[in-house]
């Protein structure tokens, strides 16, 4: 059984599954910033970890990230594991939102909507590598979050996909793959993440 904390509040609207990068677990500052910002506006989350990093955390290696299948089993299983009436969304950073994505791409599976938080249309330094079936191929609504100078996808770079209408992409100005600007830009870190947040609970708002 996966690790898992949950931020709960009284009287939710809603719930999301929220999965972590590649390089961070589920107790990073930008997971915990995010959680916390959404129980403010009366939305549970339940965050969890991929086996691959709980053995990181266990042994103290660099094991890389499992291989798709297995990280969609994992998904599969936490939603399995839920009781609740509340609706569920799925949300994820990165390499979560990818998974979170193709999960609702190969599976009738039971969530409204799916929000990515950076998501990596290919690999850094890598822009011919394109993940982009997930985002053609989604049966549910999905909110992309990203940063106009992401290395892992960019809004210029995004602008030639061909993605369904199903997706929706809001773009941070001079924000990277975790919608930090740089300071020249006039926004802070905490004002896109803010933002991210708003944007998230709008989608949700509108999806029940």
């Amino acid at each position: 059984m996966t690790s898992t904390i949950e931020n709960y509040v009284d009287n939710a609207k809603a719930l999301i599954i929220f999965a972590h990068g590649a390089g961070a677990d589920k107790s990073h500052e930008f997971m915990e910033t995010v959680s916390n910002g959404l129980n403010q506006h009366k939305i549970s989350v339940l965050r969890f970890n991929f086996p691959y990093m709980d053995e990181r955390i266990e042994k103290g290696n660099r094991r890389p990230p499992d291989r798709m299948p297995k990280l969609l089993d994992c998904f599969n299983s936490v939603l399995a594991e839920l009781d609740t009436s509340l609706p569920i969304f799925l949300a994820g950073k990165s390499m979560g939102g990818r998974v979170a994505a193709s999960l609702v791409a190969e599976e009738n599976i039971n969530a409204k909507g799916v929000m990515c938080l950076g998501y990596p249309f290919h690999p850094q330094n890598k822009p011919e590598k394109l993940r982009l079936e997930p985002l053609q191929d989604t049966k549910k609504p999905i909110l992309i979050l990203q940063g106009t100078r992401d290395a892992l996808g960019s809004e210029e770079e995004i602008s030639g996909y061909q993605i369904s209408n199903k997706c929706k992409c809001i773009f941070f100005h001079d924000g990277d793959h975790n919608l930090k600007p740089r300071v020249k830009s006039g926004f802070t870190h905490n004002e896109h993440i803010s933002s991210a947040i708003n944007e998230m609970v709008k989608f949700i708002d509108k999806i029940n």
